[in-house]
């Protein structure tokens, strides 16, 4: 974490050294949820290095709220990565600040959200600290179902609280779609 003025003890006051908590992009006011463990990365709106501690005191305005373009899918990503996939299995896929991200869907509950404690984390203000469940049955059956988020989860287009999951399937969770995988995976020799 970069500060551009005032002592250490200052900036202890004010907030400003690396632990666990919500931090504020100084440049573009984006927020950040972090673990003890995490690393503060550049923000991922705007490529900052300075942040500070959030504070509910300091709630940013209309004018000082300023998300991220989420950037568009490029066309053909989600064939390629159901190409790529070697092992046999159901995973979720998805487009999150500029790459492709696979997750596999083991046995049990999967939890999607911002905080460290979920399987998959998303670290954007769209997303629930513990936003959703992917639940997969001894019986290999997937259904999704809403963590009591803020912004709720949405199967191929319709806002649901629980929803089975199948192949192909779309589950919007904040402002990304996450895409059901059920593959044979790639035969050897490919």
């Amino acid at each position: 974490m970069r500060a551009t003025e005032g002592t250490e003890e200052e900036l202890q006051r004010a907030g400003v050294s690396a632990g666990a908590g919500s931090f504020v992009c100084v440049s573009c006011s984006l927020p950040l949820s972090l673990d003890h463990s995490d690393e503060l990365p550049e923000c991922p709106g705007c490529g900052g290095s300075e942040f500070k501690r959030a504070s509910m005191f300091e709630q940013p305005t209309l004018q000082q709220a300023a998300f991220s373009v989420h950037a568009a899918e490029p066309e053909g990503w989600l064939q390629d990565v159901r190409d790529g996939i070697e092992a046999p299995g159901r995973y979720l896929a998805a487009h999150i600040a500029g790459s492709a991200r696979v997750f596999e869907l083991g046995e049990g509950w999967s939890r999607i959200g911002r905080s460290p404690a979920c399987d998959i984390r998303i670290d954007d203000p769209t997303v629930s600290r513990r936003h959703a469940v992917v639940v997969r049955t001894p019986d290999g059956e997937l259904s999704a179902l809403d963590d009591r988020s803020t912004n709720g989860i949405a199967v191929n287009g319709e806002n649901v609280d629980w929803a089975p999951l199948a192949d192909g399937d779309e589950l919007r969770v904040g402002r990304y779609r996450l895409h059901v995988i059920e593959t044979a995976g790639r035969p050897p020799g490919d």
